[in-house]
């Protein structure tokens, strides 16, 4: 009776080690959040609006007033590194990345950086497996 006890005590640790495992899994890592912040930060300081729109959430890249998601993110890139102390402010954030502090909240995430991305806050969702910035 107790090999019987000790045996199901070993297959329910181990059932939730793995559940726990995949669990963890199912969710970005801050590193993944990192890489995803650095694409959209490169992607605006190399004016490559297709890739910041890779990293959006998908309500925001919708088309609007006739112009698609690359077309108002090559202008508000153009317009970011035309504004007095853009290229800088862009440069302070990329750098920043990977120290910035971030928090996750199951499904959604924030980091901390000097100039934030959008709406003053730099907030991302996690969805179809990657982190996709909400504003």
């Amino acid at each position: 009776m107790k090999r019987l006890f000790s045996s199901l005590a070993c297959a329910c640790a181990l059932t939730l080690f793995a559940f726990s495992g995949s669990a963890s899994a199912a969710i970005g890592s801050v590193q993944n959040l990192r890489d995803a912040v650095s694409t959209v930060v490169s992607a605006e300081i190399h004016g490559y609006g297709s890739t910041a729109c890779g990293k959006l959430y998908a309500p925001l890249t919708k088309t609007v007033d006739g112009k698609t998601c690359t077309e108002r993110w090559d202008a508000r890139s153009k317009a970011l590194l035309a504004a007095p102390n853009g290229l800088a402010h862009l440069l302070a954030d990329y750098n920043a990345v990977a120290k910035a502090a971030v928090s996750v909240h199951g499904l959604y995430a924030t980091i901390a950086l000097p100039y934030p991305l959008l709406g003053g806050q730099s907030k991302w969702y996690w969805t179809a497996n990657c982190w996709m910035l909400m504003n």
